[in-house]
């Protein structure tokens, strides 16, 4: 289905207007938001993304109102490994907690413009080149396999950043400030203009991202086929993203099976691309180039209900054993 340009118009006056809202509003002043405000904000933007979905659903038809759905929550599902890398930079970087979420608002709006690039370039690789179907299924079938990598890793090994290529030459090619200065990205000493650790740590956030872009991407190709819905479904669940960080930074480390079930959806959406490639073939030393008829393919319920169905079951699971565990832990020897 043709998608208007008047609804590439409306959903991009809403998505500039939530961000410019969420920097006047939150980020504009600096402080470290309690639990209540980011549980609350949280919930705000689920409600805001599962109206945009009831909105798509009314005006452009429940098949893509579905499609939205599914890649929304794939995408929700998957940026949750963002929180453990947004962790992991803003640490290295030492950023002062009442700076942190100017700095994840500042990468996530970077990630939107990014993400949006990909996305345009995807659909028009899909659109002219439907083996490309073959090749994103197969990236994420490895990708599922480098994640039960990830999840079998010693949890006694802990992660360390390591500046991408991007950051590293900004810290070859300009001076830095030896200490933040606010939120502020430049700054004077002696008469020469600096960039601050700020400016590098936004770029750093922003450009991790990209990574998470190359895998997430595929994916929800893997369940939609229309660029709109594509970018819809990763704008309502980064710019949630945030409020998410500060609700469950310190939750993170429980959910121990968080891989296992992103790979378990990865897997499953690449062999879903694979099987729709088999479907459509035109590579002529593929079956004579001949398209293979009868392969089962899920419909956009079945994969709504299989992603759900997992990040549920991850997710208790995950909480269930790290309680066991933690109840299990010897007291600590109490010196006299």
């Amino acid at each position: 289905m043709h998608v208007p340009l008047l609804a590439w118009i409306i959903l991009f006056v809403v998505v500039i207007g939530i961000l410019t809202f969420d920097f006047f509003a939150h980020v504009r002043k600096d402080h470290f938001p309690s639990l209540k405000e980011a549980a609350t904000w949280t919930a705000i933007y689920i409600v805001i993304a599962l109206a945009a979905g009831l909105v798509i659903g009314l005006t452009l038809g429940w098949d893509l109102g579905g499609q939205y759905f599914a890649g929304w929550v794939t995408e929700w599902s998957l940026s949750l490994d963002n929180l453990f890398v947004f962790v992991i930079v803003i640490s290295a970087f030492k950023a002062p907690r009442e700076v942190q979420q100017k700095i994840i608002a500042v990468g996530i709006t970077l990630a939107l413009v990014f993400r949006l690039i990909f996305i345009l370039l995807g659909a028009a690789l899909i659109e002219h080149f439907s083996w490309i179907f073959y090749i994103f299924g197969v990236f994420l079938l490895f990708t599922a396999v480098q994640q039960i990598r990830e999840g079998s890793a010693s949890s006694d090994e802990e992660a360390e950043y390591k500046d991408n290529v991007f950051v590293a030459w900004v810290r070859r090619i300009f001076p830095v400030t030896p200490d933040y200065v606010g939120h502020q990205y430049f700054a004077t000493i002696d008469g020469k203009r600096h960039i601050t650790p700020f400016l590098l740590v936004v770029v750093a956030v922003g450009s991790a991202d990209v990574m998470f872009a190359v895998d997430s991407i595929p994916a929800i190709f893997g369940l939609t086929n229309e660029a709109f819905i594509v970018f819809a479904a990763n704008a309502f669940a980064l710019m949630g993203l945030r409020q998410l960080y500060f609700l469950i930074e310190g939750l993170m480390e429980r959910l121990i099976f968080l891989h296992y079930g992103l790979a378990a959806i990865l897997a499953f959406i690449g062999g879903k691309l694979i099987i729709h490639a088999l479907s459509t073939n035109e590579i002529p030393f593929i079956n004579g180039g001949q398209p293979f008829t009868g392969l089962p393919e899920a419909t956009i319920p079945v994969s709504l209900g299989y992603i759900v169905g997992v990040l549920i079951i991850t997710t208790v699971t995950s909480l269930l054993v790290s309680r066991h565990r933690a109840n299990r832990l010897p007291p600590r020897d109490v010196e006299i």
